[in-house]
Protein backbone atom coordinates (compact mmCIF):
# COMPACT_ATOMS: atom_id res chain seq x y z
CA UNK A 1 0.00 0.00 0.00
CA UNK A 2 1.30 3.42 -0.96
CA UNK A 3 1.31 5.94 1.82
CA UNK A 4 -0.07 9.44 1.14
CA UNK A 5 1.56 12.48 2.68
CA UNK A 6 0.54 16.08 2.96
CA UNK A 7 1.56 18.13 -0.06
CA UNK A 8 4.67 20.29 0.07
CA UNK A 9 2.76 23.61 -0.29
CA UNK A 10 0.60 22.80 2.72
CA UNK A 11 3.65 21.98 4.83
CA UNK A 12 5.36 25.18 3.69
CA UNK A 13 2.32 27.22 4.75
CA UNK A 14 2.25 25.37 8.06
CA UNK A 15 5.91 26.15 8.75
CA UNK A 16 5.38 29.78 7.80
CA UNK A 17 2.45 30.19 10.20
CA UNK A 18 3.93 28.21 13.08
CA UNK A 19 5.80 31.10 14.78
CA UNK A 20 2.64 33.18 14.92
CA UNK A 21 0.78 30.28 16.50
CA UNK A 22 3.48 29.88 19.14
CA UNK A 23 3.81 33.53 20.10
CA UNK A 24 2.02 36.85 19.47
CA UNK A 25 2.42 40.45 20.60
CA UNK A 26 2.41 41.35 24.28
CA UNK A 27 -0.15 43.89 25.46
CA UNK A 28 1.46 46.39 27.82
CA UNK A 29 0.03 46.74 31.33
CA UNK A 30 1.13 50.37 31.74
CA UNK A 31 1.52 53.53 29.69
CA UNK A 32 3.95 55.73 31.56
CA UNK A 33 2.64 55.98 35.11
CA UNK A 34 -0.92 55.07 34.15
CA UNK A 35 -2.15 51.49 34.62
CA UNK A 36 -3.91 50.06 31.56
CA UNK A 37 -7.00 47.91 32.02
CA UNK A 38 -9.95 46.94 29.84
CA UNK A 39 -11.41 48.62 27.81
CA UNK A 40 -8.16 50.50 27.11
CA UNK A 41 -5.02 49.06 25.56
CA UNK A 42 -1.48 49.95 24.58
CA UNK A 43 -2.09 49.53 20.85
CA UNK A 44 -4.06 47.70 18.14
CA UNK A 45 -5.21 44.27 19.31
CA UNK A 46 -5.27 45.31 22.99
CA UNK A 47 -8.34 46.40 24.94
CA UNK A 48 -11.69 47.03 23.22
CA UNK A 49 -11.59 47.91 19.49
CA UNK A 50 -14.26 50.61 20.00
CA UNK A 51 -11.88 52.56 22.24
CA UNK A 52 -8.64 52.02 20.33
CA UNK A 53 -9.08 54.92 17.86
CA UNK A 54 -9.70 57.35 20.73
CA UNK A 55 -7.23 56.19 23.41
CA UNK A 56 -3.63 55.66 22.35
CA UNK A 57 -0.29 55.14 24.06
CA UNK A 58 2.68 56.70 22.29
CA UNK A 59 6.10 57.23 23.83
CA UNK A 60 4.65 56.22 27.21
CA UNK A 61 2.06 59.01 27.05
CA UNK A 62 -1.67 58.23 27.13
CA UNK A 63 -3.71 60.45 24.82
CA UNK A 64 -7.39 61.02 24.09
CA UNK A 65 -8.17 62.08 20.50
CA UNK A 66 -11.27 63.66 18.93
CA UNK A 67 -11.92 65.74 15.82
CA UNK A 68 -10.98 68.87 17.80
CA UNK A 69 -7.52 67.65 18.79
CA UNK A 70 -5.46 65.35 21.02
CA UNK A 71 -5.50 65.74 24.79
CA UNK A 72 -3.28 64.24 27.52
CA UNK A 73 -5.04 61.82 29.87
CA UNK A 74 -4.19 62.85 33.42
CA UNK A 75 -5.83 59.91 35.23
CA UNK A 76 -8.36 57.09 34.91
CA UNK A 77 -10.93 56.14 37.54
CA UNK A 78 -11.72 52.53 36.60
CA UNK A 79 -14.11 52.03 39.51
CA UNK A 80 -16.39 54.85 38.32
CA UNK A 81 -15.56 54.50 34.60
CA UNK A 82 -14.27 58.06 34.20
CA UNK A 83 -11.21 59.39 32.41
CA UNK A 84 -9.78 62.84 33.11
CA UNK A 85 -8.13 64.83 30.35
CA UNK A 86 -6.50 68.25 30.08
CA UNK A 87 -6.68 70.74 27.23
CA UNK A 88 -3.48 72.76 26.76
CA UNK A 89 -5.54 75.56 25.13
CA UNK A 90 -7.96 75.82 28.03
CA UNK A 91 -7.93 78.95 30.18
CA UNK A 92 -7.35 78.49 33.90
CA UNK A 93 -6.73 80.72 36.86
CA UNK A 94 -3.03 80.63 35.94
CA UNK A 95 -3.27 81.69 32.29
CA UNK A 96 -5.72 82.73 29.60
CA UNK A 97 -5.33 81.29 26.12
CA UNK A 98 -7.33 81.59 22.90
CA UNK A 99 -9.08 78.33 22.11
CA UNK A 100 -11.12 76.78 19.33
CA UNK A 101 -13.22 74.80 21.80
CA UNK A 102 -13.79 71.11 22.48
CA UNK A 103 -15.99 68.40 21.06
CA UNK A 104 -16.61 64.65 21.20
CA UNK A 105 -16.82 62.43 18.13
CA UNK A 106 -20.44 61.39 17.63
CA UNK A 107 -19.51 57.68 17.49
CA UNK A 108 -17.11 57.71 20.44
CA UNK A 109 -18.16 55.59 23.47
CA UNK A 110 -17.85 58.61 25.78
CA UNK A 111 -20.15 61.19 27.34
CA UNK A 112 -19.48 64.14 29.61
CA UNK A 113 -19.44 63.20 33.26
CA UNK A 114 -21.91 65.13 35.42
CA UNK A 115 -19.01 66.57 37.41
CA UNK A 116 -17.71 68.51 34.41
CA UNK A 117 -18.46 72.24 34.29
CA UNK A 118 -17.70 74.40 31.26
CA UNK A 119 -17.46 78.18 31.47
CA UNK A 120 -17.26 80.11 28.21
CA UNK A 121 -15.15 83.18 28.79
CA UNK A 122 -15.22 86.56 27.06
CA UNK A 123 -18.34 85.99 24.98
CA UNK A 124 -20.05 88.73 23.02
CA UNK A 125 -23.43 89.68 24.48
CA UNK A 126 -24.88 90.72 21.15
CA UNK A 127 -23.70 88.10 18.68
CA UNK A 128 -23.09 84.84 20.53
CA UNK A 129 -25.65 82.25 19.52
CA UNK A 130 -25.78 80.81 23.03
CA UNK A 131 -25.84 84.08 24.89
CA UNK A 132 -28.86 85.69 23.23
CA UNK A 133 -31.10 87.47 25.67
CA UNK A 134 -34.63 86.27 26.32
CA UNK A 135 -37.64 88.11 27.62
CA UNK A 136 -39.32 87.60 31.00
CA UNK A 137 -42.75 88.50 32.33
CA UNK A 138 -41.37 91.56 34.10
CA UNK A 139 -40.12 92.93 30.78
CA UNK A 140 -36.45 92.29 31.47
CA UNK A 141 -34.28 90.54 28.94
CA UNK A 142 -30.86 90.60 30.56
CA UNK A 143 -30.59 86.88 31.32
CA UNK A 144 -28.73 84.39 29.15
CA UNK A 145 -29.98 81.17 27.58
CA UNK A 146 -27.11 79.28 29.13
CA UNK A 147 -26.63 79.49 32.88
CA UNK A 148 -25.02 82.77 33.85
CA UNK A 149 -23.95 81.34 37.16
CA UNK A 150 -22.84 84.53 38.84
CA UNK A 151 -20.99 82.71 41.61
CA UNK A 152 -18.79 80.73 39.22
CA UNK A 153 -18.32 83.66 36.84
CA UNK A 154 -17.58 86.10 39.64
CA UNK A 155 -15.01 83.72 41.11
CA UNK A 156 -13.45 83.18 37.68
CA UNK A 157 -13.15 86.94 37.22
CA UNK A 158 -11.12 87.05 40.42
CA UNK A 159 -8.31 85.31 38.50
CA UNK A 160 -5.98 88.03 37.28
CA UNK A 161 -5.11 86.36 33.93
CA UNK A 162 -8.82 86.16 33.09
CA UNK A 163 -9.89 89.56 34.40
CA UNK A 164 -7.06 91.36 32.59
CA UNK A 165 -7.72 89.71 29.21
CA UNK A 166 -11.49 89.98 28.82
CA UNK A 167 -13.48 92.88 27.48
CA UNK A 168 -15.58 93.82 30.49
CA UNK A 169 -18.25 95.10 30.75
CA UNK A 170 -19.36 94.33 27.16
CA UNK A 171 -18.59 90.60 27.39
CA UNK A 172 -19.81 87.90 29.68
CA UNK A 173 -19.20 84.50 31.16
CA UNK A 174 -21.55 81.66 30.24
CA UNK A 175 -21.71 78.44 32.24
CA UNK A 176 -22.88 74.94 31.34
CA UNK A 177 -23.50 72.59 34.25
CA UNK A 178 -24.10 69.75 33.73
CA UNK A 179 -22.49 69.94 30.33
CA UNK A 180 -24.88 69.97 27.38
CA UNK A 181 -23.37 70.69 24.00
CA UNK A 182 -26.38 69.49 22.02
CA UNK A 183 -26.57 66.53 19.60
CA UNK A 184 -23.29 67.50 17.90
CA UNK A 185 -21.33 67.25 21.20
CA UNK A 186 -19.35 70.20 19.91
CA UNK A 187 -18.37 73.56 21.38
CA UNK A 188 -17.27 75.80 18.49
CA UNK A 189 -16.02 78.96 20.18
CA UNK A 190 -15.57 80.79 16.90
CA UNK A 191 -19.19 80.21 16.01
CA UNK A 192 -20.28 81.11 19.53
CA UNK A 193 -18.02 84.18 19.41
CA UNK A 194 -16.31 83.47 22.69
CA UNK A 195 -12.56 83.88 22.91
CA UNK A 196 -11.85 81.06 25.33
CA UNK A 197 -13.28 78.50 27.74
CA UNK A 198 -12.37 76.79 30.94
CA UNK A 199 -13.42 73.45 32.33
CA UNK A 200 -13.14 71.86 35.74
CA UNK A 201 -14.56 68.85 37.55
CA UNK A 202 -13.73 69.37 41.22
CA UNK A 203 -13.77 72.38 43.53
CA UNK A 204 -11.56 70.55 46.06
CA UNK A 205 -13.83 72.08 48.74
CA UNK A 206 -12.56 75.50 47.68
CA UNK A 207 -15.55 76.97 45.82
CA UNK A 208 -14.26 80.54 46.24
CA UNK A 209 -10.63 79.83 45.36
CA UNK A 210 -10.35 78.96 41.64
CA UNK A 211 -6.61 78.38 41.97
CA UNK A 212 -7.42 75.16 43.87
CA UNK A 213 -9.90 73.76 41.34
CA UNK A 214 -9.14 70.67 39.26
CA UNK A 215 -9.09 72.02 35.71
CA UNK A 216 -9.77 69.61 32.88
CA UNK A 217 -12.61 67.51 31.48
CA UNK A 218 -14.13 64.38 33.02
CA UNK A 219 -15.51 61.87 30.51
CA UNK A 220 -17.69 58.87 31.29
CA UNK A 221 -17.35 55.64 29.33
CA UNK A 222 -19.49 52.50 29.04
CA UNK A 223 -18.53 48.92 28.22
CA UNK A 224 -21.67 48.40 26.14
CA UNK A 225 -25.25 49.58 25.81
CA UNK A 226 -26.12 47.73 29.02
CA UNK A 227 -22.71 48.60 30.56
CA UNK A 228 -22.12 44.97 31.57
CA UNK A 229 -18.49 43.93 32.03
CA UNK A 230 -17.78 41.18 29.44
CA UNK A 231 -17.69 37.77 31.11
CA UNK A 232 -14.99 36.57 28.70
CA UNK A 233 -12.77 39.48 29.71
CA UNK A 234 -13.38 38.81 33.41
CA UNK A 235 -12.31 35.18 32.93
CA UNK A 236 -9.22 36.31 31.02
CA UNK A 237 -8.19 38.73 33.77
CA UNK A 238 -8.70 36.10 36.48
CA UNK A 239 -6.04 34.05 34.70
CA UNK A 240 -3.70 37.08 34.61
CA UNK A 241 -4.37 37.74 30.94
CA UNK A 242 -5.04 41.06 29.20
CA UNK A 243 -8.23 41.42 27.20
CA UNK A 244 -7.74 42.13 23.50
CA UNK A 245 -9.14 41.37 20.10
CA UNK A 246 -8.31 39.98 16.70
CA UNK A 247 -7.55 42.89 14.35
CA UNK A 248 -8.93 40.94 11.39
CA UNK A 249 -12.39 40.25 12.86
CA UNK A 250 -12.53 42.28 16.11
CA UNK A 251 -13.28 39.02 17.91
CA UNK A 252 -12.24 38.55 21.55
CA UNK A 253 -8.75 37.33 22.40
CA UNK A 254 -7.02 36.87 25.74
CA UNK A 255 -3.40 38.00 25.64
CA UNK A 256 -1.46 35.86 28.12
CA UNK A 257 1.71 36.83 30.02
CA UNK A 258 3.73 34.39 27.92
CA UNK A 259 2.64 36.21 24.74
CA UNK A 260 0.18 33.58 23.51
CA UNK A 261 -3.31 34.65 22.42
CA UNK A 262 -6.26 32.40 23.30
CA UNK A 263 -10.01 32.70 22.84
CA UNK A 264 -10.71 31.77 26.47
CA UNK A 265 -8.20 32.32 29.28
CA UNK A 266 -4.55 31.76 30.23
CA UNK A 267 -4.92 28.88 32.68
CA UNK A 268 -4.01 26.30 30.03
CA UNK A 269 -1.07 28.22 28.59
CA UNK A 270 0.34 29.11 32.00
CA UNK A 271 0.81 25.44 32.83
CA UNK A 272 3.51 25.22 30.19
CA UNK A 273 6.83 26.89 30.78
CA UNK A 274 8.96 28.39 28.05
CA UNK A 275 11.19 25.35 27.84
CA UNK A 276 8.27 23.05 27.16
CA UNK A 277 6.84 25.35 24.51
CA UNK A 278 10.18 25.68 22.80
CA UNK A 279 10.66 21.92 22.90
CA UNK A 280 7.18 21.40 21.49
CA UNK A 281 7.93 23.86 18.68
CA UNK A 282 11.16 22.05 17.79
CA UNK A 283 9.27 18.76 17.82
CA UNK A 284 6.73 20.09 15.34
CA UNK A 285 9.49 21.44 13.12
CA UNK A 286 11.25 18.08 13.22
CA UNK A 287 8.14 16.13 12.26
CA UNK A 288 7.37 18.55 9.46
CA UNK A 289 10.86 18.34 7.95
CA UNK A 290 10.79 14.57 8.23
CA UNK A 291 7.59 14.51 6.15
CA UNK A 292 9.22 16.76 3.56
CA UNK A 293 12.20 14.46 3.27
CA UNK A 294 9.90 11.47 2.78
CA UNK A 295 8.09 13.30 -0.02
CA UNK A 296 11.33 14.33 -1.71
Amino acid sequence: MKLSYPSLPLLTIFLFLLPSLIKSQMCQRNCGKETLKYPFGSGPGCGDPRFQPHITCSQQKLTFTTHTGSYPITSIDYANQVIYISDPTMSTCSCTLPSKGFGLDWNAPFTFDDSTIFALVDCSMNSSSICKSRSYDDGSNSKLQCDQNTQICDVMYSCRPISTNINLPISTCCVYTPVNLGPAFDMDLQKLQCSSYTGFYNYNDQQVDPEKWNYGIALKYKFSVTNDYPSSCAACERSFGFCGYSEAYNSFLCNCPNGINTTTDCFFTSSYNNGFRNGFAWLIYGVAWSLIRLIL
